[in-house]
């Protein structure tokens, strides 16, 4: 584990900024999901310590341009502190370091986020479990479980020490939606399923300490990565509705960041102990929107549409 960053002050306390004072770690946020979470929690008040593996010095096997500098940078530019922390979570001694750090930079830890991935040039699509690559396939898993059972043994002993932290496990699919369906290979299957197992057994571990776990699901995300994948950019992402419809009930990364900030915020959280959510589903019951001002439930219409052969378009989702 090595520092990247220094702790940066935040802006004032108001009341725009509910988690004044509290302090967040996003393990994973170099991008995608996990960088949307971490710059909602910080224009939310929150201390953010964003950790990955990709550096402006290095990079990771995704072999992606965004760094852990930039997810810190667009976090103090909305108005809250960042500290980026290179951390290998597969590594132990790097993860208790971390721990470490964060104890004695702040003494407390209000917010853990679990967003560790990492697997997308490992996982081959719709391959059977003797066709996929063996080596790649338990590397997948090691990057999508070991990472996230490693996080918690050296973070929730933080965690616990107050009433009302929260642990968020980030995840592909919802619990009923992934009990029903088969998702793309054997091992990106078990490796979303299990994360979503592993929110509900900590939740009922953080219980008795008066904190909570949930899974938590985006939709379809307009990540950096999928926005590459498709040819588009944020500003033109509806140039590729036309080539695939379904497509228009994506999300920005900021709208599962705005689900995390809701419920980090909500003073009833441990109302969804152990729970499996999703961020279409928290808009409605917190109100939030998409950075356009729409609130899209692409699970919603994944499970109706898709699937279930209702006549409706994204649009009817959003």
């Amino acid at each position: 584990m090595t520092s990247t960053q220094e702790p940066v002050a935040g802006p004032p306390q108001g009341p725009d900024r509910p988690l004044d004072g509290r302090v967040a770690l996003v393990a994973g946020a170099t991008r995608g999901a996990g960088r949307g979470i971490a710059r909602e929690l910080g224009a939310a008040g929150a201390t953010v310590y964003v950790t990955g593996r990709s550096t402006r010095e290095s990079r990771s096997e995704m072999d992606r341009p965004e760094t852990i500098e930039e997810t810190a940078e667009l976090i103090n530019e909305a108005g809250g502190t960042a500290i980026a922390v290179r951390a290998d979570h597969l590594d132990p001694a790097q993860v208790r370091a971390l721990a470490e750090r964060v104890d004695r930079e702040r003494g407390r830890l209000d917010i853990l986020v679990n967003d560790i991935w990492g697997g997308d040039a490992l996982f081959e699509w719709n391959s059977t479990l003797w066709e996929h690559d063996l080596d790649a396939g338990l590397r997948l898993l090691r990057l999508a479980v070991d990472t996230h059972l490693i996080t918690g043994h050296f973070l929730l002993p933080l965690l616990i020490r107050r009433p009302g932290g929260l642990l968020v496990e980030v995840t592909d699919g919802t619990a009923e939606y992934n009990a029903a369906n088969y998702r793309l290979s054997a091992f990106y299957d078990l490796a979303k399923s299990s994360v979503i197992r592993l929110a509900y057994g900590q939740g009922e571990e953080l219980r008795p300490h008066g904190c909570t776990a949930v899974a938590l699901t985006p939709g379809w995300l307009r990540s950096e990565n999928m926005l590459d994948i498709y040819g588009v950019t944020e500003e033109t992402w509806r140039d590729h509705v036309a080539r695939d419809p379904h497509f228009g009930i994506s999300e920005t990364p900021a709208y599962v960041g705005r689900a995390v900030a809701a419920l980090a915020a909500d003073p009833e959280v441990a109302r969804w102990n152990g729970r499996s959510l999703s961020s279409g589903g928290l808009a409605r019951v917190y109100g939030f929107t998409d950075v356009d001002g729409s609130r899209p439930d692409a699970w919603g219409y994944i499970t109706e549409v898709v699937d279930g052969g209702k006549d409706a378009t994204a649009d009817d989702y959003r």
